[in-house]
């Protein structure tokens, strides 16, 4: 490593210290427990063990993730690991906890370094290094709240570091293991699917399609692909525990939106049907859009099913399908279709989680932006973090949110700079209308939220709703961007 890199890691680990004292979230006691579940008990009964309501619910490879961590716990304080002790937060778990994120993540250090060195170790590339590996992302969402999102991500931009060098199968590869890793992945299959189906599989000679080549790679990657699915899910199989597994891993009895609204197309719609039901003087008890786990109900607008959110999902990708059937298949445009997976995923999946915004942000930033790319990464990351505000709902971090957002917001604006004009000037009116509307949004909702009086949902909802607009903004023109339509 280069000294550069060496002070990113350096502040990078400090920052993530400082942190430490800071609240956790449920999700700590959550990771804890499967600690406990994977050490305590035989794999048979890893996903029936419910005597904590924070029961296993992440693919096989991620639960021996945990039991790897377990044998260590074990030995740094066995009371991690004890299945009866439920709530156990000590000093020394703590410790331990935020360590572990702390060591798993230099999995996306590394896989960052391979994409800098790939694309020539540019200062914007190093910039965008840096902002994705200090991204409040993560510093809120893993550092505080507490998840294990750095490891998983450092997995797929170690997979297109390989998409990027050509190595197609091993990215392949890498993407199968992080599938049953964490399944939330499957938003941006279907980029894997149609990018190595042409790419890897599709072998032309002199202009025509070469069918005995093609078949032995499709034969080739499949049987790879398989191979990982099997080490991961074939132990459970075996005991006829898949109908168990599969219930855990896609829990359909969940509501449309999560707690707190993801800031997406869904946000607008259970926010216009509270609107109309208070206008209408309907009943509040009527309606369950305030995004409660179980079935979404509404007053006023129909009733959104999985059915239907699945078909609009799959719809929105059209843009990113189309990047991909390109004469001149690069892998840039498979970034591209990534990203735009991504986003129609978030923009209309069911019962999205806030926090899978990483999940568009991290690729994103390992592009090689164009200005209106980075314009809209500007809008598209200050909406999708500032979403995440409200999860550090405590007065002890007020002062750290606001300071870790706003620098991280000027360093992203930084990267706009051009011709001698502020980054300022190089976004648009409406741009930067937008982004100075979340001042008065901060002051509304975080210092001053009771204003809102007895509409104790509304300081939440304004948020989603004005996050949401950002977002929604910025996928409609990396659409247009990435497929060339204007």
């Amino acid at each position: 490593m280069d000294a550069t890199e060496i002070a990113l890691l350096v502040v990078g680990t400090s920052i993530k210290l400082l942190l430490w004292p800071a609240y956790h979230s449920t999700d700590f006691e959550v990771h804890r427990n499967w600690l406990a579940i994977t050490s305590s008990l035989p794999i048979s009964r890893w996903y029936f063990e419910n005597r904590s309501e924070w029961t296993l619910d992440y693919p096989p490879l991620f639960a021996w993730f945990e039991w790897t961590m377990s044998v260590v716990a074990r030995v740094w304080d066995p009371r991690i690991v004890d299945i009866d002790n439920l709530g156990y937060a000590s000093p020394a778990c703590v410790m331990f906890q935020r360590l572990s994120v702390l060591v798993s993540e230099l999995v996306l250090f590394m896989a960052l370094r391979r994409v800098v060195r790939i694309k020539g170790s540019t200062v914007q590339g190093r910039v965008s290094m840096a902002l994705v590996f200090l991204s409040p992302g993560f510093l809120f969402v893993d550092h505080v709240h507490f998840q294990y999102n750095g490891v998983l991500l450092g997995m797929l931009v170690y997979s297109i570091s390989l998409v990027m060098e050509g190595r197609d199968l091993l990215a392949g590869t890498v993407f199968a293991i992080l599938l049953c890793f964490k399944h939330i992945f499957m938003y941006i299959a279907p980029a894997y699917f149609v990018y190595l189906l042409r790419h890897y599989c599709a072998v032309y000679r002199n202009g025509s399609l070469d069918t005995r080549a093609s078949i032995v790679r499709v034969v080739k990657l499949g049987s790879t692909v398989a191979l990982v699915f099997a080490v991961s899910f074939g132990p459970f199989a075996m005991m006829g525990q898949m109908s168990q597994v599969l219930s855990r891993l896609f829990p359909f009895k969940r509501g449309l939106c999560h707690a707190f609204w993801a800031p997406n197309f869904w946000a607008l719609y259970v926010f216009a049907d509270r609107i109309l039901s208070i206008a209408m003087g309907a009943s509040q008890l009527a309606s369950s859009t305030r995004g409660l786990i179980g079935d979404t109900r509404f007053t006023v607008l129909p009733t959104i099913t999985p059915l239907f959110t699945f078909i609009a999902t799959l719809v929105a990708m059209a843009p990113a399908l189309t990047v991909l059937v390109r004469r001149n298949l690069r892998p840039e445009h498979f970034v591209q279709s990534v990203v735009l997976c991504a986003l129609a995923s978030f923009m209309f999946g069911w019962h999205v989680h806030e926090k899978a915004i990483i999940l568009v942000a991290v690729p994103l930033g390992v592009l090689a932006m164009p200005p209106r790319v980075l314009r809209m990464h500007a809008t598209l990351t200050t909406a999708g973090f500032y979403s995440l505000l409200p999860l550090l709902f405590g007065v002890q971090e007020l002062v750290p949110k606001m300071c870790v957002l706003g620098i991280w917001t000027l360093c992203s604006l930084w990267l706009l700079r051009a011709d001698g004009k502020s980054a300022w000037k190089c976004l648009s009116q409406r741009e930067r209308i937008y982004i100075a509307g979340f001042g008065p949004l901060f002051v509304a909702t975080e210092l001053v939220p009771c204003v809102f009086g007895r509409l104790e949902f509304l300081p939440l909802a304004l948020v989603s709703a004005y996050t949401s607009l950002g977002i929604i903004y910025a996928w409609i023109n990396l659409a247009f961007e990435f497929t060339g339509a204007i």
